[in-house]
């Protein structure tokens, strides 16, 4: 027992020595990154991401790839299923922000193949009757 009572004395010596060295922890730098700035887009452009982003969600860009020479499709893909959690409304706001120049490649390339003006489609239903359109020019398709 007596052993014991040396080794308790001697731990209780080492503690009263350790707090000499108290640690102490410093109060932590917080940073916000700053919000998001996002570009003014024109009203055509945000319709056709807002169309495209509806097409991606059905799995239904089949057409659009038909377009696509130059890897926008990709990019765009990319940057949607790494973002999924956003509302469509959010989305398109974000996407835009990022990869307008992609959307803006890929309608130079519709416009090109199908001699349209994306100024004068205005609404998400003027993409759709043009995209339906695309789709029954196609032979032997379905639709």
């Amino acid at each position: 027992m007596d052993i014991f009572k040396g080794v308790l004395t001697l731990t209780e010596e080492l503690n009263k020595n350790n707090d000499e060295f108290e640690v102490v922890v410093p109060e932590a730098n917080r940073e916000e990154m700053p919000k998001a700035e996002f570009k003014e887009q024109p009203a055509y452009l945000v319709n056709f991401a807002n169309f495209y982003i509806a097409k991606y969600n059905q799995n239904d860009l089949e057409i659009m790839g038909s377009f696509d020479k130059k890897g926008n499709i990709l990019d765009i893909n990319t940057y949607l299923l790494n973002n999924i959690n956003f509302s469509r409304k959010e989305l398109v706001k974000h996407v835009l922000n990022v990869h307008d120049y992609n959307f803006k490649s890929l309608l130079d390339e519709v416009v090109a193949k199908s001699n349209i003006d994306p100024e004068s489609f205005a609404t998400f239903e003027d993409w759709d009757k043009w995209y339906e359109a695309e789709r029954n020019q196609i032979p032997g398709s379905l639709s």
